[in-house]
Parts: C-alpha cells; sequence; structure tokens
C-alpha cells in the first residue's frame, strides 16, 4: 500500500496564506499529486523556548490610529492583540523619539540635569501610551514589553547632537538612572516593562537619525558597571536587559565581549538582532555561534521591516513579487551587494522567521504596526512598509500580506512553546515546528516556489496527507487529543 492510500490518523487543522488569494484561510480539501514527500515531527528532539511573536508600538502608528474612526482604531487592535486576530506576545517601543517618530524629543530636556529631576515621558501621553494600554485591554493572554533607546539626549553626548556620538563617560551613571525612571513612569501609568534593549544599532545607521554608538566593550562595561547594577538597586532587577540590538553579520564580536566571563554576562540576559544584513540570508552560522556562546541566554529578533520602500496600496501581488528594495540596493558596498538583490516580502518574512526558529531564536519582533501609504509618517522620511496600512484621509485600512504572514507564526506559537525537531524530503520547503504548552502542535510549511507541493505530515505511525499551493505559508495545527 502507498503513503497516499493508507489510512490517515493525524487531525489536523490547516490555515492557509497565498499568493493565490488565501488569507489564513481554513482548509479542509487537499489537491493530490503524483508527488509525495514527507515531513516528519520528532517531539522528542526538544531546543529552545519561545519567548513571543509580535511588532513595535512607535509615536508614528500610534499617531495614525489616533487619526482613524474608532471603528477602525478598535478594529485594528484588536486584529493584533485578540486571541481572533495575531494575539501578539511581545511587543516593543522606544524611549525619547526615533526615526518613526513625528520629532525629536528626549525625557530628560533640561541640560546638565544630572539626576534627571525634571524627567518627563509627557511626550508619550497623547498617542503612544493610549495605544500600549488599548492592547492591554484587548489581549486576554497579555504580552511583554520591551523599550529600546535610540540616543540620550543630546547634552548627554560627545557631539552635542542627535544623530551618532557617544555617551559621555561622565553620564554613565545618568543614563542607567534613565532607565529606571522610564520604567517608574510607565509602571506609573499601568504599563508594565518586561524590559529593554541597551541601545538600538550601536554601530549607527549611517548618521541619518537617532543613534549612539557604542564598541561591544563599552556596552558591557556600561552595562556591567551602571545599568544592571542601578535597576537592582531601584527595584528593577527583574527587568531583562537584552544586548547589541543589530545586524546578524556582527554577532560573534559582541557576544564574545557580552559573555567574556561570569561577571560580564551577569546582567545581561540575552542578545538582540536585527535583519537588515541582507534581503535572502538570515545568517545561520552566526545566530549558531550566538547560542553555544551563551545557551542559557535569550535570542530575540527585536526589529524587521521592509526598509527604503513606500508600501504598495491594496496590491497583494506587490508582496509576493520581487520587486522590493532595502537600503543595501543602493548603499551597500560592493562587496556586500550581492546580499541586497531584490526580493518578495512575504519571503523574506517567511523565510527569515522560519530559519531563525530552526537556529535557537526564541523571539521575533516586527517594526511598526500601522504606517501610512507614504510608509510614514517620520521626521526623517526614510519610508518603509507595515502590515497594516492606513489611509487617515479617507478612514482606509488594508492589511497586506505580511499582516497574515505573521499571524501564522504570532497566533499559533505561543509563549513557552517549544521548537521540536522536524525532516523533510522536499528541501524546497521550509519547516518548523513548536510544541505548545497546552500540548497542540504547530507546524509552520513555507512554499516559496511556484509549484504546488503534496506531503506527508508524520508523527509516529500517524499521518496527513496535505497539499500546499505555490507561493504559501501553512500552518498546520495538531490537537493535543
Amino acid at each position: 500500500m502507498s503513503a497516499c492510500e493508507k489510512k490517515e490518523t493525524l487531525n489536523v487543522e490547516v490555515f492557509e496564506t497565498s499568493a493565490s488569494g488565501n488569507k489564513l484561510t481554513k482548509l479542509s480539501e487537499f489537491s493530490k499529486l503524483d508527488s509525495l514527500s514527507v515531513i516528519t515531527l520528532l517531539p522528542n528532539k526538544k531546543f529552545q523556548t519561545i519567548t513571543g511573536f509580535g511588532g513595535a508600538f512607535t509615536e508614528s502608528s500610534a499617531y495614525l490610529l489616533n487619526r482613524l474612526s474608532k471603528k477602525n482604531r478598535d478594529e485594528i487592535i484588536k486584529a493584533y492583540f485578540s486571541k481572533e486576530g495575531a494575539n501578539y506576545s511581545l511587543t516593543r517601543t522606544h524611549m525619547n523619539s526615533c526615526d518613526f517618530s513625528l520629532s525629536q524629543y528626549s525625557y530628560s530636556p533640561v541640560e546638565d540635569d544630572v539626576m534627571l529631576e525634571h524627567f518627563t515621558i509627557k511626550e508619550d501621553k497623547d498617542d503612544l501610551i493610549p495605544m500600549i494600554k488599548e492592547a492591554m485591554a484587548v489581549s486576554e493572554d497579555g504580552f511583554k514589553l520591551f523599550a529600546s533607546p535610540w540616543t540620550a539626549a543630546p547634552w548627554m553626548k560627545d557631539n552635542k547632537d542627535w544623530v551618532g556620538g557617544k555617551l559621555l563617560p561622565k553620564y554613565y551613571d545618568t543614563w542607567a538612572l534613565f532607565f529606571s525612571k522610564y520604567a517608574d513612569a510607565y509602571e506609573a501609568e499601568g504599563i508594565p516593562i518586561w524590559g529593554f534593549t541597551v541601545e538600538n544599532e550601536p554601530h549607527g545607521n549611517g548618521n541619518n537619525w537617532e543613534s549612539m554608538h557604542y564598541t561591544p566593550d563599552e556596552m558591557t562595561n556600561f552595562v556591567q558597571h551602571h545599568l544592571g547594577p542601578k535597576l537592582e538597586a531601584d527595584g528593577h532587577g527583574d527587568k531583562i536587559i537584552l544586548g547589541y540590538d543589530q545586524n546578524r553579520a556582527g554577532l560573534k564580536e559582541w557576544v564574545d565581549s557580552m559573555y567574556a566571563t561570569e561577571e560580564t554576562s551577569k546582567y545581561f540576559d540575552g542578545t538582540a538582532i536585527h535583519w537588515y544584513e541582507s534581503t535572502y540570508d538570515y545568517f545561520p552560522e552566526e545566530l549558531q555561534y550566538a547560542h553555544n556562546k551563551a545557551p542559557n541566554k535569550l535570542l530575540i529578533e527585536t526589529e524587521g521591516c521592509v526598509d527604503s520602500e513606500v508600501p504598495a496600496w491594496q496590491d497583494d501581488m506587490w508582496y509576493w513579487s520581487k520587486e522590493a528594495t532595502d537600503w543595501g540596493w543602493d548603499w551597500a558596498p560592493e562587496d556586500q551587494k550581492h546580499l541586497h538583490p531584490k526580493y518578495a516580502p512575504v519571503n523574506r518574512y517567511a523565510r527569515d522567521i522560519i530559519g531563525c526558529l530552526n537556529n535557537w531564536v526564541d523571539g521575533w519582533v516586527d517594526w511598526n504596526m500601522v504606517l501610512d501609504k507614504q510608509g510614514g509618517p517620520n521626521w526623517f522620511k526614510n519610508w518603509c512598509a507595515a502590515p497594516i496600512i492606513v489611509d487617515p484621509e479617507l478612514d482606509e485600512v488594508y492589511y497586506t500580506p505580511l499582516y497574515y504572514t505573521m499571524v501564522h507564526f504570532s497566533k499559533y506559537i505561543r509563549p513557552e512553546a517549544v521548537i521540536i525537531g522536524s525532516e523533510k524530503t522536499d528541501e524546497d520547503l521550509m519547516v518548523a515546528a513548536a510544541k505548545n504548552p497546552d500540548g497542540s502542535i504547530a507546524v509552520v510549511v513555507f512554499n516559496e516556489g511556484n509549484t504546488s507541493k503534496n506531503f506527508t505530515l508524520r508523527l509516529g505511525e500517524d499521518t496527513k496527507n496535505i497539499s500546499i499551493k505555490a507561493q504559501a505559508i501553512q500552518t498546520i495545527l495538531l490537537s493535543n487529543n
């Protein structure tokens, strides 16, 4: 009896998003093809425990939501945070302004205010804080929130500028106090802070928008002798501290510094990474190295987006076509340009998240949740795409294919899930599997190619024959019954 003819004994639910038009569509009928490959689940092979999936609260997103009707605003919040929607579990926000702010500002506006007596989060109270609170009200499971600074106020830096430069050593203690005060201020608003990244993109960003530079040893010194002890002393020792927070190609030198000794690694709970080094490579060697250097520490992708592009408005196929470019298309040096070809946005998201999950990454956070048709607003005008695009003038909302791509992971792979092993006979398929706390297993399959595929999903002696369309992502949910 062939595999196609054997009785199918696996009880599954299958959800598919595809270039042909499926959007988290539940499938029950599968086409029968002659060729049948096998995906075998290995639940006894266990890897990392999942922290969560989600996106970032930015001033730009929050401002746009405030310009929409209450109906559409509520719908978007539910789409991201309800159990019926994406059910985001891990989120990020910015401390002080960033490129996706409406202007440049700091919570420490008074020069030489070493004790931060004039510290204030008033800039966040019109848009950002209300958005976070609305998300908290909708989320039944709750979500973790970590915060990242792009820069200290110019008066604390050697170049006295928002862009570039370094934190002056005489202000190291002041800057550590800044994190503690931020946690206090947000918690006074009823918003618990799960943790921090030390600095967004410590290599800088080409001196374009808010930034502040560290070497690996400088950041390690700041955390070891200033930030970690200060948070601990102020009753915030439970706050997670993530080091680095930039592209993966630079991981090795950073984790070598952070985790050099027990003393240097004491206050680091993990490493944060971005994805902008390439539009197709997820850098498995570097991810494996970072994990092996500190196997008990977190490894979280904290920012990824379709950058350097005005989003395509109500054009689903653009997100499935290799038409997008990123910063490297124009700016990368010649020896790195091969890492930045044109790409399909859905492919980039699906490939990266699955690649990360198969290389010890335990959390994956998208960038802006909501942007406008221009890919803003932001003061620097570095446009990019978001999973949900809106037209505030006409009060219209567009759920791009990127939104559904994120849902395939965030909704079905829950916090405390454990990544499990899998084997496949078709190398053209990408696969990641996780066992959830409730005993269910979520399997995400990505078919980047232009041909539909059939495969047998196998768990022990139980099987299910499934087909996946060309250019499609599937989540297969196996119940715990």
